[in-house]
């Protein structure tokens, strides 16, 4: 893809995230509530990690391996959350990743930015599978996986040393196959 997408959903606008977002990822990310949830979003989160990130998910784009989208509203084109998938080619298959601001859970935001990130992955990039991980304190993530036709297939036991912890994460997954009968 030569061009970034912009996917558009009923309250949500998905786009490539630029420079003017770096006052929004510095305010929403400074959140240890995000941070905890999230492995590479640290805390405190600075300019500087702002920064970086937009490099992280530029490169990305130019290597064909990520498709990082800033969350807008259709309403307000502030970033309130970031919705990405990371490529396999080898295995034709994606781990897709998110996160929302705190001021804005608990209105579908995330459901809603899961589903338009599936139908772009199935349809648009042709994947087999995309998969997605939760830590197991965090069941409203692993909600947004279920509302959206995915399926719980692992637990995967100390799967993430973050600062000298092992976190275990449940890992959930949709195939082309289970997505096309959902949409039937």
């Amino acid at each position: 893809m030569k061009q970034f997408p912009e996917l558009h959903t009923a309250q949500l606008r998905l786009r490539m995230a630029n420079h003017g977002d770096i006052p929004a990822l510095v305010k929403y990310c400074h959140n240890q509530k995000i941070s905890d949830q999230i492995i590479n979003i640290p805390y405190p989160y600075t300019e500087q990690d702002a920064r970086e990130r937009l490099e992280f998910i530029n490169k990305g784009f130019a290597d064909n391996n990520r498709y990082v989208f800033a969350i807008t509203l259709q309403s307000h084109h502030e970033l309130i959350g970031e919705i990405g998938i990371h490529l396999d080619t080898t295995n034709n298959h994606a781990q897709m990743g998110y996160w929302v601001a705190e001021p804005f859970w608990g209105r579908g935001i995330a459901t809603e930015a899961v589903g338009a990130i599936l139908l772009f992955g199935f349809r648009e990039l042709g994947l087999h599978k995309i998969y997605a991980t939760h830590y197991p304190d965090n069941k409203t993530s692993g909600n947004v996986m279920v509302r959206n036709g995915m399926i719980k297939e692992a637990e995967l036991k100390d799967h993430y040393r973050v600062k000298d912890v092992y976190k275990t994460v449940f890992q959930y997954r949709l195939t082309i196959d289970e997505f096309n009968v959902l949409k039937q």
